[in-house]
């Protein structure tokens, strides 16, 4: 799996979940790496791919009850649909 693809799976995760994990809505950083394969988790590439998601705006974290946790940028919504589709 290339960055790119590492990229979409993280935020398609976020965007089915239910309910999505928009703005205020978010879950814990762990669980973005459920269903990824497992060869992928803990990686250099994987952890790269994740930081440059930060990085752009296109996810935000939050430090919650000891735990890192994430949400899709709100402010973001259109930019992220056309990552998608692109």
């Amino acid at each position: 799996m290339d960055k790119k693809t590492i990229q979409k799976f993280f935020i398609r995760k976020l965007r089915n979940f239910s309910p999505p994990k928009w703005g205020a809505s978010h879950t814990e950083e762990r669980n973005l790496f459920k269903g990824l394969p497992k060869h992928l988790v803990g990686r250099k590439e994987t952890k790269d791919a994740l930081e440059e998601l930060y990085k752009i705006g296109f996810i935000n974290r939050y430090k919650k009850t000891d735990e890192i946790h994430v949400s899709l940028n709100i402010d973001k919504k259109k930019e992220i649909e056309r990552f998608l589709e692109g």
